[in-house]
């Protein structure tokens, strides 16, 4: 009788770690999950500064598009 109780408080034990890992890890999930939506809040916000600040740029460099280096039929 005495091992069938070891085991059962063995396997109890083991159960018992298992689920405290599994909500340490769901804890980590939701921290991480935040870090990752706060990160993408930020890189929104930079695109959107960083566009806003290309607009003044385009105009003043008259909008050119052609990046190539080649020039276009009306331009000698």
């Amino acid at each position: 009788m005495l091992w069938p109780m070891f085991f059962l408080a063995l396997a109890f034990c083991g159960l018992t770690v298992l689920g405290v890992l599994a909500v340490r890890v769901g804890l980590e999930v939701r921290r991480f999950s935040r870090a990752v939506g706060d990160s993408s809040e930020r890189i929104t916000r930079a695109a959107e500064n960083l566009e806003r600040a290309a607009v003044p740029l385009a105009a003043r460099t008259g909008g050119a598009t052609d990046s190539g280096g080649t020039q276009g039929p009306n331009e000698t």
